[in-house]
């Protein structure tokens, strides 16, 4: 209980409700009216735990001092939805694409028919093949094939969907030959599993993409929908997603997994878990705010390929100490370690399926007309 309070992501019924100055039954009140995010205590599940966040900004409402500047700019983090989409949800400890479970989706579909899905394309999606292995990484040579498209494609503001979606389609084909590729018109899944030697992952692989490929307005999301607000060309929206992407807090996130794994095998993986808390005061491995019971791309994708030891005892672990179970930057970083693939593997995952995301919000930007320009509160000193 110690180490999940050093991370005070979560409150007690008692602390709760001395946050928020209410009854019991209030709290309880505001958990069924999905208020209040709350999960079983792992160290007593006759009790549970409650979303910090969710108790600070609902005690802050009731206190009535919250400004209209104060909740804009808690809206930009983590607060309310900033921005409608009927792309995809988070409810109920489950993703839905379009009204449809994620996971479920996952069992057969491909990325393009997700893409299918998520575009809502009158025609299956297609990739042709394309690109070729040089010296560049597949993140570099992504980097240049979509800023290349940027000063010749038109902007998007003002063009029908359907010509955005088949140029949507062009941009995912620019992407996925940088990230994935080959000779062969092949699916994007067999693409990657292929062109690492390693046949065998195909159908992981084929299980990520699939469940990383859209995530409601995270923050890669949110940053080409403001690309794309500005009337920019999609793959110029595409390419802020993908730098975003790169960030340790985003895409990034599943180095931090390695580093853990690494401490696990030399120092054992309580130590491990007890060092990266201390030191960095999270571990990135664990928990996500908005799957209290846990992530269910993280277990779907573990569930399809057989766990190594090491990262089965962190899991473990991790889940007795933090109270938070392996996320989907753990299972990424599992998948890797169990195929032995390229060390920026999760990563060139992650961002050939995110494009299929980043598209779909781009055009859903574009058909709203708005720009998205949120107002500075000035908070330094006058001369």
């Amino acid at each position: 209980m110690q180490l999940i309070n050093m991370k005070t992501l979560w409150f007690t019924a008692e602390e709760a409700l001395a946050r928020l100055g209410s009854k019991r039954q209030t709290l309880y009140a505001n958990v069924s009216r999905g208020r209040i995010r709350a999960k079983p205590d792992p160290t007593d599940p006759r009790r549970s735990l409650y979303q910090a966040d969710d108790v600070h900004r609902l005690a802050e409402r009731h206190a009535g001092r919250r400004q209209a500047a104060v909740v804009a700019a808690e809206a930009i983090r983590w607060g309310e939805p900033v921005l409608q989409t009927t792309i995809s949800s988070i409810a109920g400890g489950r993703l839905f694409y379009r009204g449809r479970d994620a996971v479920e989706l996952s069992g057969d579909a491909t990325l393009e028919e997700i893409a299918t899905l998520l575009w809502q394309s009158s025609e299956t999606v297609t990739v042709p093949a394309g690109g070729h292995g040089g010296s560049q990484s597949r993140l570099a040579a992504t980097f240049g094939r979509l800023a290349a498209r940027i000063e010749s494609d038109l902007p998007a503001l003002g063009r029908r969907p359907a010509i955005l979606k088949a140029e949507a389609a062009e941009v995912l084909a620019t992407a996925a030959a940088g990230l994935a590729p080959s000779r062969e018109p092949v699916p994007l899944h067999q693409r990657l599993a292929l062109g690492w030697g390693r046949p065998e992952v195909t159908e992981p692989i084929r299980k990520c993409l699939v469940l990383t490929a859209e995530h409601e307005l995270n923050v890669s999301a949110f940053a080409a929908r403001v690309t794309a607000s500005s009337g920019a060309a999609l793959s110029a929206a595409t390419l802020s997603g993908l730098a975003t992407l790169t960030g340790p807090r985003h895409g990034g996130a599943w180095l931090s997994v390695t580093r853990l794994a690494e401490q696990a095998a030399a120092s054992g993986v309580r130590e491990a878990i007890r060092g990266m808390l201390s030191t960095e005061g999270v571990v990135r491995a664990f928990g996500h705010r908005l799957y209290p019971d846990g992530d269910p791309r993280a277990k779907a994708i573990m569930a399809s390929f057989e766990v190594p030891a090491l990262y089965s005892a962190l899991a473990e672990a991790g889940e007795e100490l933090l109270g938070e179970p392996a996320n989907l930057d753990f299972s990424l970083a599992a998948l890797a370690a169990t195929y032995d693939l390229p060390l920026d593997a999760p990563l060139v995952i992650f961002a050939l399926a995110r494009t299929v995301g980043w598209l779909a919000h781009a055009m859903e930007q574009v058909e709203s007309g708005e720009l998205i320009r949120p107002r500075a509160h000035y908070a330094g000193q006058d001369r």
